[in-house]
């Protein structure tokens, strides 16, 4: 770069445009030289160039532009630095357990809170499915075997306790989770470097580690603090979690609301809003009535008639999430060699009984496609297989086929709660085939422990928008070792082992490809649809984040704004 001479106005105008990483002219951040003092420093060393060569015009116009950009970045540094205001109400009708603030709990914990109360190593962020968060940076070694794993600085904990490998270390260990299991099995060690480095070592090459590992799949990759919860214990953390995310725990009124602050110590941005409170409302119509008279400006999972209502309301938003959603039926007695649906006839039976597309158009708004595999399209070795055919009279036949020619007791019908007007419709169109069920609808947290502990018996109406890859999908739901797999095939388990420490990705593909074909071939499931899960927004909401991730509901709570009156 030149200092002085005749350009100086291109030198200056240079300056600009080469600012460090970090200064945002539009004003969305300022960091690293992002201060009054740095902009005012920037404009009079400019100034000095200037006269040292520049014509009259050149100076005017360099200096102007000059205090233009200046202008420009001290408001969206006011901007930026503007303090968290305002209170956003969010109604869910998934429950609220304190289970739920704690990544290492067993089952699946829903994501739902931990993007706003703690943070992960790596984890989903708008345009990269494994961002960097915690961790700045990994490396794999050629044999597959180490990981190396670089903290990004300057983390602090809700609490101001410093975040560093150690905690990672703790977190690692202390997690029993839905992959707990085979994380502590095939990880051989996880060694601290220094306070800001790790390194990870596997027994044997494991293709699938940095995904199981993350946010996508488990919640071993989300960090909790050491030093805490030797203090005051599990029970004690699950009561009141400290965490790193962009909001802190306040308090949980038990079957109310969950209270939240938003923390400054967040290390990619403060949040807009002040506090959020997640509320649970069970009733679909409940929501929807807050969301009309105000009481909540966002509320989650409104099908059928609700999300008809807010369509029709000018004031209001229907707004759908979802792509790595798949819901489906589970067939949990199949394996039961005494039960009805041991028989693939009638697996068959049922799958063709559903009037999948019918369901889409009235019960289930918000598809955007029919399926017949329980791996959604877009995650990687996904195999698109077409939905079973609506065929009623086809199903009378292979029931008749199978022994049950006046139909049979199917069981209970247990759907997630959400699912629960689905499950109802899907009853009635088992019962014009004969297959008589009862639907017995739980609340989230109950449903999902009672099917990791296989209490439940008959059938499941599920969903899961779990990420990672076809592999991790099956994992958890088709693998004999599976959280919630009733039972499996030993082929198919077989098959899974084989690809699992496969390293030639086409290889691994194929074998994934046919084990899904399998599974197909042998009706295992019910695969219904890959639906978008709609949300009703409010007037006052400027940014909900719904969509911004492919999750099934809004969880980017830094991004969420208000609008500013």
């Amino acid at each position: 770069m030149q200092t002085g001479g005749g350009e100086a106005g291109e030198n200056a105008l240079h300056i600009i445009l080469a600012r460090p990483k970090g200064l945002f002219i539009n004003g969305s951040a300022t960091q690293a030289m992002g201060n009054a003092s740095t902009l005012a420093a920037m404009f009079v060393h400019v100034r000095l160039l200037i006269s040292e060569g520049g014509t009259t015009m050149r100076r005017y116009v360099s200096m102007w532009f000059l205090v233009g950009i200046v202008v420009t970045c001290l408001a969206g540094e006011a901007t930026a630095q503007r303090p968290p205001e305002g209170q956003l109400i969010i109604a869910t009708g998934q429950s609220i357990a304190p289970a739920f603030f704690d990544p290492s709990a067993p089952g699946l914990a829903p994501l739902t809170f931990f993007y706003a109360l703690h943070d992960a190593l790596f984890k989903p962020l708008p345009g990269n499915p494994m961002a960097p968060a915690l961790a700045t940076s990994w490396t794999e070694s050629p044999d597959g075997l180490v990981y190396d794993v670089t903290l990004r600085a300057g983390l602090t904990f809700h609490n101001g306790d410093p975040c560093t490998a150690e905690d990672v270390q703790f977190s690692f260990l202390r997690y029993k989770g839905l992959a707990a299991q085979q994380l502590h099995e095939r990880v051989k060690a996880i060694d601290i470097l220094d306070p800001s480095h790790l390194r990870i070592v596997l027994h044997a090459p494991w293709p699938d580690f940095l995904t199981v590992y993350s946010a996508l799949v488990s919640r071993a990759a989300w960090v909790v603090p050491k030093q805490y919860i030797e203090r005051v214990g599990d029970e004690g953390f699950q009561r009141h979690p400290i965490g790193l995310g962009p909001y802190r725990f306040v308090r949980l009124d038990p079957g109310v609301a969950l209270v939240l602050e938003a923390s400054d110590r967040y290390w990619r941005k403060t949040p807009a809003i002040r506090q959020i409170l997640i509320k649970h409302v069970p009733e679909p119509s409940t929501r929807l009535a807050m969301l009309k008279t105000g009481e909540a400006d966002i509320v989650w999972d409104m099908l059928g008639d609700e999300g008809t209502a807010i369509t029709a309301d000018p004031k209001l938003r229907l707004v759908g999430a979802g792509g790595s959603v798949i819901e489906w039926l589970e067939f949990l007695d199949q394996w039961d060699p005494t039960s009805p649906w041991h028989d693939r006839r009638v697996r068959l039976a049922a799958n063709l009984a559903i009037d999948k597309q019918g369901l889409c158009e009235t019960v289930r708004r918000g598809c955007v496609r029919l399926t017949g595999s329980i791996i959604p399209r877009m995650l990687d070795f996904a195999l698109p297989l077409e939905p079973f055919p609506y065929d009623p009279a086809q199903a009378k036949r292979l029931l008749a086929e199978a022994g049950y020619p006046q139909g049979f007791a199917g069981g209970d019908l247990t759907p997630f709660a959400p699912l629960r007007d689905l499950a109802e419709a899907i009853a009635n169109q088992f019962l014009a085939v004969g297959i008589r069920t009862q639907v017995r609808p739980l609340e989230s947290a109950a449903f999902q422990l009672a099917w990791r502990e296989k209490k439940l018996k008959g059938l499941v109406l599920t969903g899961s928008g779990l990420l990672g890859n076809a592999a991790s999908r099956l994992e958890t739901y088709v693998l004999g070792t599976g959280t919630y797999a009733y039972g499996s095939d030993p082929d198919l388990d077989a098959l899974f082992q084989q690809q699992a420490g496969e390293r030639d990705r086409t290889a691994r593909e194929a074998l994934l490809h046919r084990l899904q074909t399998l599974l197909h071939e042998r009706v295992r499931h019910a695969p219904l649809f890959e639906p978008q899960v709609l949300h009703g927004v409010g007037p006052r909401v400027e940014e909900s984040t719904i969509g911004l991730l492919p999750f099934p509901t809004p969880i980017l709570y830094e991004e969420m704004r208000l609008k500013r009156p």
